[in-house]
């Protein structure tokens, strides 16, 4: 019984947090003319990218759960929540695919080609959602990592942030610049991060990525951040 409501109350208190984020972010965009212009078209395009897709699945948890799958679902409800706020943006795969255009798979190919069309966009602000993993079960919660570009740091120090302060308020992790080793984010100029949402490896963690209210709170942090990090820039 115990661990049912605890189950429940961590239910509801997503739903919190995403009620609140949401409505938060409507009053502070609305107080006055300037701000309210981010709810339309800010002039940046949000490029989403959910990491994997296809024959890369990515990490894969202990019960089966494929981060690909997990990535898509978060950055659908990523796009549905820059829709809602009327920002443009680009969903580099909508489905189970690569973006690879060459046979066969090329992982290196496909990474060459979601850089291609972030660095296409107009005036592009990217974010890679992700999940990590671990040999063990033991380390859990987010990870956001920036890239060198500017602006990067900052998107990622608010968004990373945001995520623990709502999520994992006992982490004591901080966003972290990118390395060579992570293709996209060291090949893109523009405002850029990579976000790992959870642990695959972990098993709380996994149970909670594979909710969608879990999700739609990533989704809606990852939102809030990103209309943050415009309202920083516009007072530049």
């Amino acid at each position: 019984m115990a661990v049912n409501l605890q189950v429940k109350s961590r239910r509801y208190l997503l739903l919190i947090v995403v009620t609140t984020l949401i409505l938060g972010t409507l009053a502070f965009l609305n107080k006055d003319k300037q701000q309210t212009s981010l709810m339309g078209n800010s002039g940046m395009t949000l490029v989403i990218d959910p990491g994997h897709g296809g024959i890369d699945s990515g990490a894969v948890g202990a019960d089966g759960t494929r981060e690909s799958d997990l990535n898509l679902a978060i950055s659908l409800k990523l796009r549905a929540l820059a829709e809602l706020y009327g920002q443009n943006n680009i969903l580099i795969r909508q489905d189970d695919s690569t973006k690879c255009d060459r046979e066969p798979y090329s992982e290196h190919r496909d990474l060459e080609c979601r850089a291609e069309i972030a660095s296409n966009a107009l005036n592009p602000v990217y974010i890679s959602v992700h999940q990590n993993d671990f040999p063990t079960g033991q380390p859990s919660g987010v990870q956001v990592i920036y890239a060198a570009g500017q602006g990067s740091e900052e998107f990622g120090s608010i968004t990373h942030a945001n995520l623990v302060n709502a999520l994992y308020p006992q982490s004591r992790r901080l966003a972290e610049p990118t390395t060579k080793k992570l293709y996209i984010l060291s090949h893109l100029e523009c405002p850029a991060i990579l976000v790992e949402c959870g642990f695959l490896s972990n098993a709380v963690d996994l149970e909670n990525l594979k909710k969608p209210a879990y999700q739609t709170a990533l989704a809606a942090i990852m939102m809030g951040s990103y209309l943050q990090f415009l309202q920083n820039t516009a007072r530049i």
